[in-house]
């Protein structure tokens, strides 16, 4: 007989992301068999019943809700998931945090920063467990980065650089908003690249390196009108196609941004690189179990870039998975989020991060679009102590 203590999962929106996260919970309890919790797939919800049983019967779902307000209503949730277009993950968490659910919400927080702070008194006020699914720090070679810089060793941080690219929205013909293409709209998306892409190199970002001050960004849309699917009307488009921005981080080094969905030949190049005076640490998420790492310290015959598999059982997360030399993929950084929050239940610890850090990332890309409309430098007022 099982000892386990369910954890009652809600989940709402049956799209990629909600793919990620059952995959998470369906998994968790295979490799980290020694948790305390485990997830329970109690409902998932989305409009259309047909295509929403389907979801729950190829995830294993127990039941389906048409109305997301019908399963957070219920008594046998404990905690939703919000896998959900960023228009309504304001509205869900608040309602769920004031039901006293745990709340999960996908990236990012909210479309603006009055919504996210709206999220973050709910919770506080509901005192529930929250955390926001920044997946890409709990890749193994990018949680290992993290211990590299937190133990020290590049020495004193001088240059931060990151980039996102994708190349998915250069034809003028591709419509925007509606199913698939809510991220063309800014109503549903609040920004484009820079809530959508910069938000994950912003999150790792301040997570390796602290807090970011301020910036200056440049932003284009390149198309300026779109058909609009829901209408079938020309309109004119109001998300960012790319973005450059460039920033002080509070311990005094220089950060750099880059974001776009037109660079061709990109599907999904997201890097970045770390300058210490002593060390300089790189990674690339299309070779995402290698960590590249330079040490001026070292002889200066031998002295160049070396790459680290991050696949060893002394490398982070890995002595749940195979054998050194075997790999893992994206698909496991969502299943370490549902172990590292399953662990903060037992432990009492926030599972970061929570929303009133993601606040944070979102007042840096609040600061981004005004720095870009307004041409000029803009503090972002981030709290050095949630980052």
């Amino acid at each position: 007989m099982s000892t386990k203590k369910p954890l009652r999962i809600g989940l709402i929106g049956t799209g990629f992301m909600g793919r990620t996260h059952s995959n998470g919970y369906n998994r968790v309890p295979n490799f980290f068999p020694e948790l305390e919790y485990t997830p329970v797939l109690k409902a998932v919800c989305s409009r259309n019943a047909e295509k929403v049983q389907a979801f729950a019967d190829q995830w294993g779902y127990e039941s389906i809700e048409t109305d997301w307000k019908a399963l957070i209503a219920r008594d046998d949730i404990d905690a939703v998931d919000i896998c959900t277009p960023n228009d309504s993950h304001a509205e869900i968490s608040i309602a769920a945090a004031k039901a006293g659910k745990m709340v999960l919400c996908e990236k990012p927080l909210s479309r603006n920063l009055e919504e996210g702070q709206a999220m973050v008194d709910a919770i506080e006020a509901a005192g529930v467990p929250s955390t926001v699914w920044y997946n890409y720090r709990r890749l193994p070679a990018v949680t290992l980065a993290k211990q590299i810089v937190d133990s020290g060793k590049l020495g004193k941080i001088y240059h931060y650089r990151a980039n996102f690219l994708q190349d998915w929205t250069i034809s003028a013909d591709l419509p925007q908003g509606g199913a698939g293409l809510w991220r063309m709209d800014s109503e549903a998306a609040g920004s484009g690249v820079t809530g959508d892409l910069l938000a994950h190199c912003i999150d790792t970002a301040m997570w390796l390196n602290g807090a970011i001050k301020d910036v200056s960004a440049v932003t284009e849309t390149f198309v300026k009108e779109r058909m609009h699917q829901l209408t079938g009307k020309v309109q004119p488009v109001g998300i960012d196609d790319a973005c450059i921005f460039h920033c002080h981080f509070a311990n005094g080094s220089l950060g750099l941004f880059e974001s776009t969905r037109y660079a061709r030949g990109h599907k999904a190049l997201y890097t970045f690189e770390i300058n210490g005076a002593d060390a300089s640490i790189r990674w690339d998420l299309h070779d995402l179990n290698r960590l590249e790492y330079f040490d001026h310290r070292d002889e200066s015959i031998v002295r160049g870039w070396r790459s680290i598999i991050v696949t060893d059982g002394d490398q982070p997360y890995m002595d749940k998975w195979w054998v050194g030399g075997l790999g893992i993929g994206y698909e496991h950084s969502f299943i370490h989020q549902v172990a590292d929050f399953l662990k903060s239940l037992e432990t009492g610890e926030s599972c970061s991060p929570t929303f009133k850090e993601a606040l944070q990332t979102q007042k840096v890309c609040e600061a981004v679009i005004a720095s870009a409309n307004s041409k000029s430098w803009k503090d972002t007022d981030v709290d050095g102590d949630f980052v």
